[in-house]
């Protein structure tokens, strides 16, 4: 292709979902001019490999994403760990050990009483 007909063609990314349940999931990318001739051939495309309830076709140039400064924001904070649930896989042994404690204090308060 000259330069000039490539200008007029754009790269399309496609997606594809198996069932009406599930996510979409990339498949490839392909070169249209534009998303009607995309979508036409990217259903062809899949007529011949397997079948699917649905597909997308993106162009490649509407599709946007975090720069690597903005990607930091997305990093874990550490004083987040009350919203783990490990920090309740032993619950129970903390109330036993709580149970005891204010049994112990019962019993020595009305052995002092």
């Amino acid at each position: 292709m000259n330069s000039a007909h490539e200008k007029q063609f754009s790269v399309y990314e496609v997606f594809s979902q198996k069932n009406p349940g599930s996510g979409f999931v990339h498949q490839f990318s392909l070169l249209a001019p534009n998303h009607e001739a995309a979508l036409l051939m990217a259903r062809e495309n899949f007529m011949r490999r397997e079948s699917c309830s649905n597909i997308w076709v993106i162009n490649r140039e509407d599709i946007h994403g975090l720069s690597p400064e903005e990607r930091k924001s997305l990093e874990r904070l550490d004083n987040k760990s009350y919203r783990e649930t490990r920090g309740y896989g032993n619950v129970q042994s903390k109330w036993r050990r709580h149970k005891e404690a204010y049994e112990n204090k019962m019993v020595m308060e009305q052995k002092g009483g």
